[in-house]
């Protein structure tokens, strides 16, 4: 993606309502989910808490990109 069109989705993005907001973060989370790289980062911490390790919230934030 180019600088101007990152630039241009920020912009769009900031003018929308709150509930477009949540919805658009819903949207781009469910793409996040669905490639091959978040698969593999929900299927790692879900095998860590299969094995009995805690995540704490702020760590699993960070590890799904929300933090």
């Amino acid at each position: 993606m180019t600088a101007s069109i990152e630039l241009d989705l920020k912009q769009r993005l900031a003018k929308l309502s709150e509930r477009d907001r949540l919805a658009m973060s819903a949207y781009l989370l469910r793409l996040k989910h669905s490639s091959k790289s978040g698969r593999r980062g929900v299927s790692k911490l879900m095998k860590e808490m299969d094995a009995g390790e805690k995540t704490g919230l702020a760590k699993l934030a960070a590890e799904l990109g929300h933090g």
